[in-house]
């Protein structure tokens, strides 16, 4: 048994005198500091002084979200060390000051400052760095490589004056560096020397389909060649590369992404032993020739002869090596290389035996190379589950990985399948044992996850959710459901509480709302994508009457939306945007539809009437979106809130005006209802219809709330839903007047809104709602609650208050600085968006192949 030379928490300070030298502060290094001050190896508890040298002039930070940056995160965003770590446990952090030498005899350690630091242990968690193949070039100005902030800070500033970037790797960080060059408006380019992308990661197929879909984004990807020279121009800075192929690529910027090699230069010079290709020799409890030394993370050669370049073993070795330092049990022998994560929006995941080298091992595979998904299972002779590779659709892999192992207990071909061709059959966490590693960045299993009750009480106990945050949505499953109601981990509220809560007390930000109505654990965080748009929906509503902006796009508001309501249009398939102006009650005059002719002329979009009395123009790039709406709004046009949970549309039928059956003027009332409730946001998106009379010709019972006339007036139907679960409206109340029937309309919208769940449809909410169809009529009707007077005012609020989306931006040259495709080429478009023609309009230019391709093999090798 490991004996610890260092005091115990309850030893007197006085005797508290050796001391741990860390050299490097990354993720590894830092959770080493949290292993040690989980087990009160630290100053503050009078055990240990703990000394951490830090090259970098930050403190740790996540490394694998690194490209996030580049999608808004700020290196503070991106940092490990919570406020106050450092100080409360009295490690002494030196920023910016890395270790130059150690004398080993002398045991003591030289910084670059020249201070010499005195060790009794010294930890070694210098990382790796990025390998850049010799090549002649390498150093050419515009050759970057792709491991730091620092080197993003460098990339972001030089792609200002660049239009082309390559690439050389095509692995993990590879394409993430791709998609960073891609979002910073390069035309970009990947080169892998493998016939494959993420060769290590995924198989032939696996990387088959994951190329199909990466470059229907635009990317060029060059497999099979590598990386002979890269050519400068006269300037001196980089201008082309030529492959190993014989042929050249014209690029402005090189981003060196072939792997990484252990740091392990500091060991060398100081006669540890290493490893012939590299790496710090340790044992089992990651100790070093030299019992004094040890070594953790990615500089590390661990006792099975592997270098991990992985996060969770680091930590695993951050784990061991603090736990035999404090003298108890650790052993670290190998870690599981498993890997989820989101590539160019692309969902790749591998787990266990993932190329099927097991002997005897069958692959259980389905792909649809028109969809770009692609699964494979590895099974043995006996039934149990190796490995797979699932691409595009990972969903599964939070349950499969853990199976790891076990036979599975359904047939596996029955887990790739998609529904309708024989599954899918969801194995759900229940389905796991206790011991099951759920989180394996930090090793938790299913039974310590569910000794708690939230998400964020599993992340502050457990760290499990905070690494990669691929187990984050089987944590949620094996959290207690029905006990707590509230809307998400980071609230105990209910939605309908919230926005009693947002009303009462005025409260105009999320971030109010969070800090004093949030769980604990929550307070302070940054909240999940549960709660914020439904905060975001919740505050807008409600702008006008707790004096909020009723802009969704201002300030703090623009974090919290929905994809759609980013840019105020409809994301399509290949990134463009549809635009649907407002046409209350489907009426137009000639004038507005030759406006509507033009701009998509102009512009180029495809035409399209939508089934709510409208015309969507498709394939606008974001850039775009201003233009398109200044000419829109300039003849009359105002936002249809197509893009929000918002009212969508009042759709009529002629009515009396022209139809001889009609008994109203069903068009008159279809443009003052939708021009009274446009941009009302709520729960979920609402739609509405007049009918002149019953023969119905605007199908009002399919609607969230319908109208149809009658010889004394009108009657009010509410609850329908078209869609996949069809329900007819049921009658609220009959024979009313105009104002009778608008302000029975105000008073559910406004009741319906107040408590309904988040994206739950108004039939949903009557069928859920205690005492439904007749609760809701003697609330709204009858106001047996005392409500009504109030809630005429929260609309009345809201028709005093709208302004029209679309005017409020193009009006204001600050809020147009959002429409750009790229912040730093805000004049380019977006390479990608391209179209080809179809029946004298466009379409998407997609290389959808004919499909889906089935290829299965059962446990007995007979194709099925």
């Amino acid at each position: 048994m490991p004996v610890s030379t260092f005091p115990t928490a309850h030893t007197s300070t006085a005797a508290a005198t050796a001391t741990i030298v860390v050299v490097g502060h990354g993720m590894v290094g830092q959770r080493f500091l949290e292993a040690l001050a989980d087990r009160g190896l630290t100053a503050a508890a009078g055990t240990a002084r703990v000394v951490v040298l830090c090259e970098e002039p930050r403190a740790a930070y996540d490394r694998v979200q690194l490209t996030s940056y580049f999608s808004g995160k700020t290196p503070e965003d991106l940092s490990l060390v919570e406020q106050g770590f450092m100080e409360q446990h009295g490690f002494e952090l030196r920023i910016g000051d890395p270790a130059e030498s150690v004398d080993r005899e002398a045991r003591t350690v030289t910084a670059r400052s020249g201070e010499t630091f005195r060790y009794d242990t010294l930890v070694l968690a210098t990382g790796s760095y990025p390998f850049v193949p010799p090549v002649p070039g390498k150093d050419t100005e515009g050759c970057f490589v792709y491991r730091t902030i620092e080197d993003l800070l460098a990339i972001e500033e030089y792609a200002k004056t660049a239009t082309t970037g390559a690439v050389v790797g095509g692995g993990l960080l590879g394409l993430e560096a791709a998609g960073a060059l891609k979002g910073l408006g390069l035309d970009t380019h990947v080169v892998e020397f493998a016939p494959r992308l993420m060769p290590v990661q995924v198989d032939e197929g696996g990387g088959a389909a994951l190329l199909r879909t990466i470059e229907n984004m635009g990317l060029t990807v060059h497999t099979g060649v590598g990386t002979q020279e890269v050519t400068a121009g006269e300037d001196g800075s980089v201008n082309g590369m030529s492959l190993s192929d014989g042929s050249s690529l014209a690029t402005d910027l090189v981003v060196f992404s072939a792997g990484v090699r252990p740091r392990d230069q500091l060991a060398r010079d100081c006669g540890l032993a290493v490893g012939q290709r590299g790496g710090i020799i340790v044992d089992d409890a990651c100790r070093t020739s030299d019992p004094a030394v040890f070594a953790i993370g990615e500089c590390a050669l661990a006792s099975d002869g592997r270098v991990y370049g992985l996060v969770a073993p680091g930590y695993e070795m951050a784990q061991t090596a603090a736990a035999v330092i404090a003298g108890d049990e650790g052993a670290f022998t190998g870690a599981d290389l498993s890997t989820k994560l989101k590539l160019l929006g692309v969902d790749v995941a591998s787990f266990g035996d993932a190329h099927g080298t097991s002997e005897g091992c069958l692959d259980v595979v389905y792909a649809d190379s028109r969809s770009g998904v692609y699964k494979k299972l590895v099974i043995g002779q006996d039934g149990t589950l190796l490995g797979g590779v699932l691409v595009g659709d990972a969903d599964q892999y939070g349950t499969l990985r853990p199976m790891t192992g076990t036979v599975l207990p359904v047939a596996p071909e029955q887990l790739v399948l998609p529904a309708g061709a024989g599954g899918p059959v969801t194995l759900g966490p229940s389905s796991l044992p206790d011991e099951a590693v759920i989180c394996s960045c930090h090793n938790v299993t299913k039974g310590a996850i569910c000794e708690h009750t939230t998400l964020p009480e599993v992340k502050k106990c457990t760290k499990a959710g905070t690494g990669c945050g691929s187990c984050v949505k089987v944590i949620g499953q094996l959290l207690p459901q029905s006990q707590d109601q509230g809307l998400c981990g980071c609230f105990s509220y209910t939605r309908s509480e919230l926005y009693e809560i947002v009303r009462t007390l005025g409260i105009t930000s999320y971030a109010e709302l969070l800090d004093s109505h949030g769980r604990e654990a929550a307070r302070g965080g940054d909240g999940c994508e549960v709660c914020k748009p439904t905060v975001g929906s919740v505050i807008a509503s409600l702008a006008p009457t707790v004096g909020a902006s009723g802009y969704v796009l201002d300030g703090e508001q623009a974090a919290l939306q929905d994809t759609n309501d980013h840019f105020l249009a409809n994301l399509q398939r290949n990134g463009s945007y549809s635009i649907v102006p407002r046409i209350p009650g489907g009426e137009i005059t000639p004038e507005k539809l030759i406006v509507i002719g033009e701009v998509a002329r102009d512009f180029g979009l495809y035409t399209k009437i939508t089934g709510g009395q409208r015309i969507d123009l498709f394939g606008a790039r974001v850039d775009q979106l201003p233009l398109i709406w200044t000419r829109l709004v300039d003849a009359g046009f105002e936002s249809g809130h197509a893009y929000g949970k918002s009212l969508r549309t009042v759709k009529s039928c002629v009515g009396q005006t022209w139809c001889r059956y009609g008994v109203q003027d069903s068009v008159k009332m279809a443009i003052d209802l939708e021009l009274r409730y446009r941009g009302l946001r709520s729960p979920h998106k609402l739609k509405s219809a007049v009918s002149g009379c019953a023969r119905e010709c605007a199908e009002a019972r399919g609607k969230d709330f319908g109208i149809i006339a009658t010889a004394q007036g009108w009657n009010l139907y509410v609850g329908g839903n078209g869609g996949a679960t069809p329900r007819h409206a049921d009658l609220l109340a009959q024979d009313l007047s105009d104002a009778e029937l608008v302000r029975l309309i105000d008073r559910f919208l406004m009741f319906y809104i107040r408590t309904a769940d988040r994206l739950e449809r108004t039939s949903t909410w009557l069928d859920r709602i205690d005492g439904g169809l007749e609760h809701v009529r003697d609330v709204v009707v009858h106001d047996s609650l005392g409500l009504c007077d109030e809630l005429e005012r929260l609309m009345a609020d809201h028709v005093r208050g709208y302004r029209d989306e679309w005017a409020e931006t193009i009006n204001d040259p600050e809020r147009l600085r959002r429409f750009v495709t790229f912040v730093n080429a805000p004049d380019a478009p977006d390479p990608s968006v391209k179209f080809v023609p179809e029946r004298d309009q466009v379409k998407p230019d997609l290389d959808i192949l004919a499909g889906p391709v089935l290829a299965i093999r059962t446990l007995e090798g007979t194709a099925s």
